[in-house]
């Protein structure tokens, strides 16, 4: 199993909780709306957003990204930014005391008053296997002593946004904003982990989806702890991994199936 991460001196929950709820007036209105109305071209012209997830995520990331900045030059962290789109963390942290901090930003609209759709954790694969590796990572697994996520939840209207139609810039208040009423986590990826895939058919680690649970970090792995969490992702399997590995079928698929394979009880 994995080693417990050192103590960090530098960045806490509560910084970077605090951080983001200040950029709360950047990006919403005074009734919850959105305040990104749709994209501008050189002629004023508005086109809509539409409902896609992952435009709302990278327009997301792309506002938040000048206040996580400003907490940096604050608090005299260096920033550094992913190199490429698919490179995990989208952020890292590097403190004073020269300690790295993985900062991964995601988002998930409300399915339920408490319930989201649910946040991909990133790969449990690849680096997160070999923590010593380069690959799709800024810096190797093993030389971050914190894994944050900061999770955006947003509603999405019911009213519905034409999205054919193109608007002037004077009549910016007509259009309707496509999500709203938004909420902050900021969580050890461990403590908002469940025992299943995220969505799709990529080897990503689903959150849980219970808001409340998600915001007090109170996870399948929190009480078993980082340790547990690194084993049971480290050595899970799809059914296609396991029958490349010429498995019958997974050693476990979820937590009380590997806790009785690694026969572990007083947890």
């Amino acid at each position: 199993m994995s080693q417990e991460p050192k103590k960090m001196k530098g960045i806490s929950q509560e910084q970077l909780l605090h951080c983001v709820n200040q950029f709360r007036s950047v990006l919403e209105t005074d009734n919850g709306d959105w305040t990104v109305k749709g994209f501008i071209d050189i002629a004023k012209n508005i086109y809509t957003i539409s409902v896609d997830t992952k435009v709302i995520s990278k327009i997301l990331e792309l506002m938040i990204f000048p206040a996580l900045a400003a907490f940096a030059k604050e608090n005299n962290y260096i920033m550094e930014l992913s190199k490429e789109q698919n490179h995990y963390p989208d952020i890292t942290f590097i403190t004073k005391n020269k300690e790295k901090i993985a900062l991964d930003l995601k988002s998930a609209y409300r399915t339920k008053s408490e319930e989201v759709s649910g946040f991909t954790l990133g790969a449990f694969t690849g680096y997160f296997r070999d923590r010593k590796s380069n690959k799709n990572i800024t810096y190797p697994y093993e030389k971050y002593s914190k894994h944050y996520i900061l999770g955006i939840i947003y509603s999405k209207s019911i009213e519905k946004v034409d999205e054919r139609k193109i608007y002037a810039l004077n009549n910016l208040e007509k259009i309707k904003s496509v999500v709203k009423n938004f909420e902050f986590i900021v969580q050890e990826k461990y403590k908002i982990a469940s025992d299943h895939c995220g969505s799709g058919n990529t080897k990503n680690i689903g959150s849980i989806i219970k808001i409340e649970d998600l915001k007090a970090g109170n996870g399948i792995f929190s009480k078993l702890g980082v340790k547990i969490f690194d084993d049971y992702w480290k050595n899970y399997m799809t059914k296609e991994m396991a029958k490349n590995a010429e498995l019958k079928n997974p050693p476990y698929s979820n937590i009380k199936q590997y806790l009785k394979y690694r026969n572990i009880n007083n947890v």
